[in-house]
């Protein structure tokens, strides 16, 4: 039985939720691990499985960017002086800003630990990538969002299919006998990746064009207007909700709860515009609520845990150490292993 692709981004979601909670290394390197481990035992032989290294790589660039960042440009402060840059000096209205000067030991481990959470969080939606199938999770869209889903099957498949086409692209060179490496493959493998890529999207695109994607039934401006109205209106407010979460205003549950409904009256107004049936739809099975979960369990744990270990502290420069509850509940993420073991 196929595993709804929707309980891949919500497992992945949660995972990167939790990871956007916190800045402990060691717990941000436990959702690393569990991520990986899932992707391996649980990918299919698809196109898309090797995504997950793609964003692997993306994520170390991301860790390196970040600590330029700081080496040059500055950031947090500490008494540990590393080494000191060359300092360019700035007019007076750019007072708090530094090009150079000193690196400090805490500064640069803060860097460390922001770089690694961003590059936690583009794993979890490389593993989403590696594990749920682009196509399926399109068709298990609300009908309201069929006009969309045209410009949402690019965005979803550019990823993997440009995986997909460096593959073929690299094995059509060593073909032909080019040994080229380095910046010069790049700069050969650059172009011909992106337009296969993206050509492969298009022809996508165009197909689900061609079976009525986009194409909706005669229905009254009224109700043209009051889908529009509700759905930006649960986005926005959605959106408001989350950012109160992130800033953790107990007012952002309330927001979330009223963007949520309004977003979930819209789509269900906007899904009598297109009365068609879907052929084998992927239904929502107990081992995919099970996966869902597994992610969620997470993500709720470390939003509502006052755990101090969550933030160690990098001024004055302290160890981590291991949270318990929260390592917990990131292992609880493991369950797809039993739950989707691919034979």
């Amino acid at each position: 039985m196929r595993l709804h692709p929707g309980a891949w981004w919500l497992w992945a979601l949660g995972l990167a939720t939790a990871a956007s909670r916190t800045t402990n290394p060691l717990l941000l390197g436990l959702i690393l691990a569990v991520a990986g481990l899932v992707v391996v035992t649980c990918r299919a032989n698809t196109p898309w499985a090797g995504t997950y290294g793609v964003f692997l790589k993306f994520g170390l660039l991301v860790i390196g960017m970040r600590v330029l960042l700081h080496v040059f440009l500055g950031g947090v402060a500490g008494p540990t002086t590393l080494f000191s840059l060359p300092q360019l000096p700035l007019p007076d209205w750019a007072q708090g800003i530094r090009i150079g000067g000193p690196v400090t030991a805490e500064g640069l481990v803060f860097a460390l630990y922001q770089g690694l959470l961003l590059a936690t969080i583009l794993s979890c939606v490389g593993a989403a990538n590696a594990l749920a199938n682009p196509k399926r999770l399109l068709r298990s869209l609300p009908a309201a969002l069929y006009e969309v889903s045209v410009a949402v099957v690019v965005a979803l498949t550019v990823a993997p299919q440009l995986v997909s086409s460096v593959r073929s692209v690299r094995k059509a060179r060593q073909l032909r006998g080019d040994t080229a490496r380095g910046a010069r493959a790049i700069r050969t493998m650059l172009v011909p990746v992106l337009e296969d890529a993206l050509e492969r999207s298009l022809v996508l695109a165009a197909s689900m064009d061609s079976r009525g994607y986009g194409r909706t039934a005669g229905i009254s401006r009224r109700d043209r207007v009051l889908t529009g109205t509700l759905v930006l209106a649960g986005l926005f407010g959605f959106c408001i909700g989350l950012y109160g979460l992130l800033s953790d205003a107990y007012s952002g549950w309330l927001l979330l709860a009223i963007g949520g409904v309004l977003a979930i009256a819209g789509l269900r107004v906007g899904a009598r515009r297109v009365p068609r049936t879907r052929y084998r739809p992927d239904r929502w099975s107990a081992r995919a609520v099970g996966v869902a979960s597994s992610g969620v369990i997470g993500a709720v744990v470390l939003v509502f845990s006052g755990d101090p270990a969550l933030s160690p502290s990098t001024v004055p420069l302290q160890a981590p150490e291991l949270p318990v509850l929260p390592a917990l509940a990131v292992f609880a993420a493991l369950a797809p292993v039993l739950l989707v073991r691919e034979r």
